[in-house]
């Protein structure tokens, strides 16, 4: 069995500069794509950026020149570093795994609350 363990997040000051972490552990297959979405309250969950065991990385508009993702494909995990984080980023942060079998897992998810 798979666990995605999600760290980091909280309650952060507008402009603040969390960094989230997610580590995969168990039964570990062969990872494609690690990326984080979030869910804001009363919207929809969203791709916030991933990347690819080569490194190719996406990244949703709203995040592109304020956060980096990055990963280690020997620890098998995946960070989200934010900055310049504004209230509209307050939302439950989730880690996603897509496996190299096309099956995928989720974290729990963690909360990013931006405000003064």
């Amino acid at each position: 069995q798979v666990q995605l363990v999600e760290s980091g997040g909280g309650l952060v000051q507008p402009g603040g500069s969390p960094r989230l972490s997610c580590a995969a552990s168990g039964s570990i297959f062969s990872i494609n794509v690690m990326g984080w979405y979030r869910q804001a309250p009363g919207k929809q969950r969203e791709l916030v950026a991933s990347i690819t065991s080569a490194g190719r990385t996406n990244y949703a508009a709203s995040a592109k020149g304020r956060f980096t993702i990055s990963r280690d494909n020997v620890k098998n995990t995946v960070s989200l570093q934010m900055n310049s984080l504004k209230p509209e980023d307050t939302a439950v942060y989730y880690c996603n795994v897509i496996w190299a079998t096309g099956s995928f897992s989720w974290g729990q998810g963690i909360q990013v609350t931006v405000s003064s």
